[in-house]
């Protein structure tokens, strides 16, 4: 019996695996090559989407660990392009958890790239990027400014949604973990 196997897939299982160890320790969570934003807890959202301190090195340690750079206590003795490029990926992903933030308090219908795994969004970022981060999220329908945000343009959409993180940082931390 010959059995054929995606070495790729092996390799970028064991990457993956690697990557998520302190996830698994950190949020009690199964994380794996299928895993997408909608898939994790609003604990690890809300953990994540902080985008400071000892909250970055989870995003920093998958990043790294993905691209074979090593660990996220590592990201200090990159060169500075492979710094850039983690930082890059870093910024692309903590936009995605706080647009699935605003999904989940029912402020967006939905955000570009929330199809992709976070596997995807890393080692396909620059394919994925481009075209994600051209286009604004949706904000839903019954959102009070509704209205007047379908009447803007790309860039005023941008700033709009923009000006909400803050605000669904905020909003997130006072619900109950069932978002």
């Amino acid at each position: 019996m010959n059995a054929v196997v995606d070495l790729e897939r092996v390799r970028l299982e064991l990457k993956a695996r690697k990557g998520y160890r302190n996830w698994v320790s950190r949020f009690r969570e199964d994380f794996g090559l299928t895993t997408r934003l909608d898939h994790i807890s609003i604990e690890a959202l809300r953990f994540l989407g902080q985008g400071k301190g000892d909250n970055s090195f989870y995003i920093y340690d998958l990043i790294m660990n993905l691209q074979g750079q090593g660990s996220g206590f590592e990201f200090n003795e990159l060169s500075a392009k492979d710094k850039m490029a983690v930082m890059e990926r870093y910024l692309f992903l903590l936009d995605r958890i706080r647009f699935e933030y605003m999904k989940r308090l029912g402020w967006l219908e939905s955000y570009p790239g929330e199809e992709f795994t976070l596997v995807e969004l890393i080692t396909r970022f620059d394919l994925i990027a481009p075209g994600t981060q051209a286009r604004p999220p949706l904000l839903c329908k019954d959102h009070p400014e509704y209205e007047i945000f379908c009447k803007m343009n790309l860039f005023e959409k941008e700033e709009f949604i923009r000006k909400l993180v803050p605000e669904a940082i905020k909003e997130i931390q006072g619900h109950s973990t069932t978002l």
